[in-house]
């Protein structure tokens, strides 16, 4: 027997968009996630999280949480992941409630000290328990901090490490790539950095919380994260008058860090207005497909607005990425071509 017909009100209420937080893990962290506030991201709710009670207290974020108050004592771990692993089992029942409810949960972390480095892998790995959607954002240090401090690269080689086993969203933001803008003062450096990553967060979310012509949502997603492996995440924005130009722009200037397999599986979003027609939506997947080579496996989503627009934007998911050894990813080397390009 069927059921009673459902009202527009009813179908509201199934529309409810999914619920986001932006989690900052120890110092670098909480600091980013200050400026991913200020830049703004709609419905997404901000936390902050750290074993220091003194930099906890300076952060400006509207939920701050302490870890381990009995282990640490709000003292830092000085660099030490095994305290912070016995802080967040301490803190774990509360952290889970905190988090749990959100439907996709940005974890950012600077690798080599102990709290991010402790933090991520190990909340990562809880919130696949759940239902949400856990995606660990690491900020991976200057090749000189590397060199000089064994234990910086013990932390970043261990958290790197477990993150990749466990497949999935990772996005790894090379400090290293920021060089291009020496000539700039720091702090503007990492605004820089920040706002890309922005535009990163920005996006997805918004890839998966806007209905389009052809959907892609949540559950898309998570399917397409399910069958690919391990997966990033790259943006774009470019004339109308060069779509061919996108997917060369979202690979060339980005400042990840990974490596394409040599057929990665996509699943590509774009968004345009009215005068986007089939000859150039052909143009941009003739240029996707032959920058990726001819993936696997190509899923395709359109968002269509109702007024002309000059700029087409480009978000794209792809998986089946090479796990790469922090030996490897963060040795010195000559700088050779598009950043994300396979050696």
């Amino acid at each position: 027997m069927a059921g009673p017909l459902l009202t527009p009100e009813a179908f509201g209420a199934f529309a409810i968009s999914p619920s986001v937080a932006v989690v900052g893990l120890g110092g670098a962290g909480s600091e980013a996630v200050e400026d991913l506030v200020n830049l703004g991201i709609p419905g997404a709710r901000a936390f902050a999280m750290n074993t220091d009670a003194g930099h906890l207290s300076r952060v400006r974020v509207e939920e701050r949480i302490l870890l381990g108050h009995r282990v640490l004592r709000g003292r830092g771990s000085g660099g030490d992941r095994s305290l912070v692993l016995q802080a967040a089992e301490e803190s774990r029942d509360e952290l889970l409630r905190r988090l749990e409810h959100f439907e996709i949960v940005f974890l950012l972390a600077g690798l080599g000290g102990g709290t991010g480095s402790a933090l991520l892998p190990f909340l990562s790995k809880e919130l696949r328990e759940t239902d949400a959607l856990p995606v660990p954002v690491v900020f991976l240090p200057f090749h000189v901090e590397l060199e000089t401090n064994p234990s910086r690269r013990g932390n970043v080689d261990a958290a790197v490490r477990e993150l990749e086993e466990m497949g999935g969203l990772l996005l790894a933001l090379a400090n290293e790539k920021l060089r291009r803008f020496e000539s700039l003062p720091i702090h503007r450096v990492f605004q820089v950095r920040n706002a890309y990553l922005h535009s990163l967060v920005a996006n997805l979310v918004d890839m998966v919380e806007n209905p389009s012509q052809l959907n892609v949502d949540l559950a898309s997603l998570k399917n397409h994260l399910r069958a690919s492996g391990l997966s990033a995440v790259v943006v774009a924005e470019h004339h109308i008058s060069e779509p061919d130009r996108l997917i060369h722009q979202a690979l060339h200037d980005s400042l990840l860090d990974f490596r394409l397999p040599d057929r990665p599986s996509a699943l590509v979003h774009l968004e345009a207005g009215s005068n986007f027609t089939l000859r150039t939506l052909d143009e941009v997947l003739r240029s996707v497909r032959g920058r990726l080579n001819d993936p696997e496996q190509l899923v395709l989503g359109t968002r269509l607005r109702p007024e002309p627009r000059e700029v087409v934007r480009l978000t794209a998911v792809l998986g089946g990425l090479r796990p790469r050894t922090v030996r490897e990813a963060l040795a010195p080397r000559e700088p050779r071509g598009p950043p994300l390009a396979a050696p």
